[in-house]
C-alpha cells in the first residue's frame, strides 16, 4: 500500500471512529445497531423564557412643557438624547413666534378696547347734556304753566281752567320723563363701558399670557444627570418642529445609582409568570455579564407593542440585585432569561422520544435486545425536553425514534415532529 493510500485509509478509520463517537454521545447503539437511545439520568429541569426591553431607572425628574406657556407650543431646539447635562443647563426651546403674536394681538385688543371706550363715553356725554337740556326745557314749561295757569272763574271761562291743567299736567309728565330718560341712559352708558372694559381686561390677560409664555420658552435642567426623552407608542422622541401642550411630559432626568429592567415576555409564554421569579438580566453592549434580578410587577393585560400588530406580550419589571452606573444607561437594551419552573431530580425526556399511540404517551423502553412500548405521564416541559412523572426510571435506556418503523420512515417522522416543536439536547442533560 502506497503511502497515500494509506494515509486515505487512515482518515476513513478516523471518520468512523468519530461516527461511532457521535452515535455514543446520543445514548448508544440499540435494536438493529443503528438506533440512537438515550439513557435517564436524574437531573435538575428548568423551564425558561426569554424576554427583551429596555433599562429604566426606578426613579427620575420629569420635565414637562411649561404650564406658564399656555396651548400649544413648537420646538425648536434639543438638546441631545443621552446627553449629560448640569443644573439650569437649557434642554428643550420652543418657538416664540405664536406668544410673539399673542402678545401684539393682546396689545392691538387693547387699543382697541380703550378707543372704543373713549368713543363710547364721548357720544354717551353728548347723549346725556341733550337729555339734560330736554329735562330743562321741561322744567321751564312746567314753571311757565304753573306761573300763568288760568285758575281764576271770574275770569276764565271753564274750557280755558280745563286747558291750563292740562298744559301744568302735561309739562310736569315731561319733566317726569326727561329726568327718567337721563337716568336710564346713565345707566346704559355705565354698563356698556363696562362691558368694553371687560374686553380690555381679556386683551390684559391675552398680553400676560404672552408675556409669560415669552419667558417659559426655554426648559432647564433641574438638577445634574441624563437627559432621557421620552418615547410615544411608536417608539419616537420629540422632534424639532413638532407640536407639543403645556404640561405634557418630554424628558427626564433619571437616577442613576438605581436601575430596573423592563421586558416584554410573548402572551403564548407567560404562563406561570409571578411577582419574585428569578431572572438573569444581560447588556446587549455586555452580553457576557449577567445581573440577578426578580420579577417586581407583572402587568395584569397583555397589549400589543406595535400598533396594528395582533401579536400581544405582557409587561414585567426586573428589580436588578445591584446596579452598575459605569455601564448601565437609560434605554439600554437588555435580555433577560426568567426561570419558571426548577425541580431537582427530575426525568428529564428529548421530546422526540416521546410518541403518541391510540390516544397515549409513550416511550419505547430497551428491553434486552428490543424495545417494549411503555405508557408514561408527562409533567412540565421546555424547549426541546420534557419530564417524565411516571412510567419510566433512573437508568432506562429510551429508543429516541419509533423502532417499530423502518428507519427511513423514522427519520421522516422525526424531521416532522422536529419542525412542529423544536428539540433540545439530546442527551437531556443541557439546561
Amino acid at each position: 500500500m502506497t503511502a497515500p493510500r494509506w494515509i486515505a485509509a487512515a482518515g476513513g478509520l478516523a471518520a468512523l471512529a468519530a461516527a461511532a463517537v457521535g452515535l455514543a454521545s446520543l445514548g448508544g447503539l440499540g435494536g438493529g445497531g443503528d438506533m440512537p437511545t438515550v439513557k435517564l439520568v436524574r437531573q435538575r429541569f428548568e423551564r425558561k423564557i426569554t424576554a427583551e426591553g429596555n433599562l429604566k431607572a426606578v426613579t427620575a425628574t420629569p420635565l414637562t412643557a411649561p404650564m406658564e406657556a399656555r396651548g400649544p407650543l413648537k420646538v425648536a431646539w434639543l438638546a441631545p438624547d443621552g446627553s449629560r447635562v448640569k443644573a439650569g443647563d437649557v434642554v428643550v426651546r420652543f418657538d416664540p413666534t405664536d406668544k410673539e403674536k399673542e402678545l401684539e394681538d393682546g396689545r392691538a385688543d387693547r387699543e382697541v378696547a380703550d378707543r372704543r371706550i373713549a368713543k363710547k363715553k364721548t357720544e354717551d356725554g353728548s347723549t346725556l347734556r341733550n337729555l339734560e337740556r330736554d329735562a330743562q326745557s321741561a322744567r321751564l314749561e312746567l314753571d311757565q304753566a304753573r306761573t300763568f295757569q288760568s285758575k281764576d272763574p271770574l275770569i276764565f271761562s271753564r274750557n280755558e281752567i280745563i286747558e291750563s291743567q292740562i298744559d301744568e299736567t302735561l309739562a310736569s309728565k315731561r319733566v317726569d320723563h326727561a329726568s327718567a330718560a337721563r337716568t336710564t341712559r346713565e345707566s346704559l352708558s355705565r354698563t356698556d363701558v363696562d362691558l368694553l372694559a371687560i374686553e380690555r381686561q381679556k386683551a390684559e390677560i391675552k398680553m400676560k399670557q404672552g408675556e409669560e409664555g415669552l419667558r417659559a420658552l426655554e426648559m432647564t435642567a433641574p438638577h445634574d444627570g441624563i437627559l432621557t426623552y421620552r418615547r410615544d407608542w411608536r417608539g419616537n422622541t420629540p422632534r424639532v418642529g413638532e407640536t407639543v401642550w403645556s404640561g405634557e411630559p418630554l424628558a427626564e432626568i433619571p437616577d442613576l445609582s438605581a436601575m430596573e429592567a423592563e421586558v416584554y415576555v410573548l402572551e403564548a409564554d407567560a404562563g406561570g409568570l409571578a411577582v419574585g421569579l428569578p431572572a438573569k438580566v444581560f447588556l446587549e453592549a455586555q452580553p457576557g455579564a449577567a445581573y440577578q434580578a426578580k420579577v417586581k410587577r407583572v402587568d395584569t393585560l397583555a397589549q400589543p407593542r406595535l400598533r396594528g400588530s395582533p401579536v400581544q406580550y405582557f409587561s414585567l419589571t426586573l428589580e436588578l440585585e445591584r446596579t452598575d452606573p459605569a455601564v448601565m444607561k437609560p434605554g439600554q437594551r437588555v435580555r433577560a432569561d426568567l426561570v419558571m419552573d426548577g425541580t431537582e431530580g427530575a426525568l428529564v425526556l428529548p421530546r422526540e422520544a416521546v410518541f403518541e399511540r391510540d390516544g397515549r404517551k409513550v416511550a419505547y423502553r430497551r428491553s434486552g435486545s428490543s424495545f417494549e412500548p411503555v405508557e408514561i405521564a408527562l409533567g412540565p416541559t421546555a424547549l426541546g425536553r420534557v419530564v417524565v412523572e411516571r412510567g419510566l426510571k433512573e437508568g432506562d435506556t429510551v429508543a429516541l425514534r419509533d423502532p417499530t418503523r423502518p428507519a427511513e420512515e423514522g427519520e421522516r417522522e422525526g424531521e416532522g415532529e422536529k419542525a412542529g416543536a423544536p428539540s433540545g439536547p439530546q442527551a437531556g442533560g443541557a439546561r
